[in-house]
């Protein structure tokens, strides 16, 4: 009797951690909301097909007290391969280029060195130099890339590999929105908001570091040509604005930070990556003040061959609207000529 009450508790050990080994572990709450964020986008296995994308349309920017029109065209070959030309038809500059192939910087006219003078007469950059100024605008390049496209795949590349992880959620206008933290190469730090009723990407928000000053306190922002590097995560660490910056409609949202900014010419994709003119420096031998935090809002998604792409997107810094960029169009897995792609020396 001994015997059998020993085999048969022996017998319930082992269905016992049978069934725990069986046990599926908790839910990431963070894959679930990016795999409901793909399923409204379209679905797994279309956004999986897509191979390359051209996108056309305009960008209204803000340059001091002047709204100025920047024609567009966005053409991606994932996951490594991304470039932006703009031309300002009021202008004959001629267009820019911005963009990558791999680890290489797609960008003309070439980048400027930080910290070098633009005047007649001032020393030719070095070496050194201009490949610190190429591998600095590299970074904020890629960003602009991962910024773009959390609107329209909630998904990262190999190209610039994300993580992701859940926050809370925050009270919007619209309904609520589940916030997820996102890190990736370079310091790359933001938070995405995604719509808990429709599941669509509303906005990624993310706080670019106060350059460094020259001189300990001296004027100038980031030098031309220099990108965002996010070294933190927004303020107060929970989701900012709870019931405040998750409505994508065009105009001024709410913030509790002031002061116009002055993106940079070239900053990528909507130009929502680029950093402010100045962030925030006082005069000379002032300090710094805090950074302003930046929001891309995503907005009417509209249907393109089955999938949900954003046809609106806004960038505020701070309290201020500093770009809003209507897309023409979508072209899916159209063949692109290689020579969009080459790297110009």
């Amino acid at each position: 009797m001994r015997i059998f009450r020993n085999v048969f508790l022996c017998g319930l050990i082992g269905a016992s951690y049978g069934a725990m080994a069986q046990t599926p572990p908790p839910a990431d709450p963070a894959a679930s909301v990016l795999a409901a964020a793909r399923a409204a986008l379209g679905g797994e296995k279309k956004l999986a097909a897509v191979k390359s994308l051209v996108a056309t349309g305009r960008t209204r920017q803000v340059r001091g007290d002047n709204l100025v029109p920047i024609e567009f065209e966005i053409a991606m070959e994932l996951p490594d391969r991304y470039v932006r030309r703009d031309e300002i038809p009021a202008q004959e500059s001629g267009p820019t280029l911005t963009g990558f192939t791999a680890g290489e910087l797609i960008q003309f006219p070439a980048p400027t060195p930080p910290n070098m003078p633009g005047r007649a007469g001032a020393p030719a950059p070095t070496p050194e130099q201009m490949d610190a100024a190429r591998k600095t605008r590299l970074v904020g390049v890629k960003q602009d890339f991962v910024r773009l496209t959390l609107g329209i795949f909630a998904d990262s590349f190999s190209s610039v590999p994300l993580t992701f992880s859940y926050v809370a959620k925050a009270e919007a206008p619209q309904g609520k929105a589940d916030v997820l933290a996102v890190k990736g190469p370079d310091n790359f730090s933001a938070r995405l908001f995604v719509s808990e009723d429709t599941h669509l990407p509303l906005m990624v928000t993310w706080t670019a570091p106060v350059p460094p000053q020259r001189g300990g306190g001296g004027r100038g922002g980031p030098a031309r040509g220099d990108a965002p590097t996010p070294a933190t995560p927004e303020r107060g660490g929970g989701p900012p604005r709870e019931g405040g910056p998750a409505t994508p409609e065009c105009g001024g949202g709410p913030s509790r930070e002031g002061g116009p900014a002055t993106p940079e010419r070239g900053a990528g994709p909507a130009r929502e990556g680029g950093p402010p003119a100045s962030a925030g420096q006082a005069g000379r031998g002032g300090a710094a003040s805090p950074p302003q935090e930046s929001r891309l809002y995503y907005a009417d998604y509209r249907d393109v061959g089955g999938l949900q792409f954003p046809f609106r997107l806004r960038r505020a810094v701070g309290a201020d609207t500093v770009e809003e960029t209507t897309f023409d169009g979508f072209k899916i897995n159209p063949k692109i000529d290689p020579k969009k792609f080459e790297v110009r020396r």
